[in-house]
């Protein structure tokens, strides 16, 4: 803890010297992607697109889980995306598991969590029947890209996939070797080098 805080006291002189770039931030922001990742902590999406501060909206959930859109039952996964798209005008969305994921391993080895009700309750959002016969990381790819059937579900996804103006990726991120794959629907739904 005594290295984040020592970083984020001199977070603030890296600012003063940047003073125009962080400026410009506060103005307001306009990112175009929303990057839809696991809460692991070695998945960090600035550092696998090297993005600046204000080119990506994060949501961050175990297992990069897209909840079914439930306008009786919002939640903050669903009001992120809603206003991304609505508000931000984003125009691509990338969901994006993860190699050693435990969330997406959990739902495919049926591991026991009755200790963790809460986590138990949130994977129930997650795909059921995950192919595991190919190894974790077909099913969480497999995973990912079903995530994409899910966000098709949202009415402002839908809109904007109607007017033409949003396009949905899928990828897939392996944490030891920094490779990034992408879903291609037009090749079976195989995953192939970004």
């Amino acid at each position: 803890m005594k290295s984040l805080i020592d970083n984020a006291r001199s977070f603030s002189a890296q600012v003063a010297e940047r003073h125009e770039e962080f400026r410009e931030l506060a103005a307001g922001q306009a990112p175009e992607v929303l990057f839809i990742t696991c809460s692991d902590s070695r998945v960090i999406p600035s550092l696998i697109t090297g993005a600046r501060p204000g080119e990506l909206f994060e949501l961050r959930t175990a297992g990069n889980i897209v909840p079914r859109y439930d306008e009786d039952r919002p939640c903050g996964e669903t009001a992120t995306i809603e206003y991304a798209l609505r508000v931000l005008g984003i125009r691509d969305i990338i969901v994006c598991g993860h190699s050693h994921c435990g969330a997406v391993g959990a739902l495919v080895h049926g591991t026991d969590l009755s200790t963790l009700p809460a986590v138990r309750g949130w994977l129930d959002y997650g795909v059921s029947g995950l192919p595991s016969d190919n190894g974790l990381a077909h099913a969480v790819r497999h995973h990912a890209a079903a995530q994409l059937d899910t966000l098709r579900e949202y009415p402002a996804v839908q809109e904007r996939l109607a007017e033409g103006t949003l396009s949905l990726h899928a990828w897939y991120y392996e944490v030891d070797t920094g490779s990034i794959s992408t879903h291609r629907a037009e090749l079976d739904g195989e995953f192939r080098p970004l």
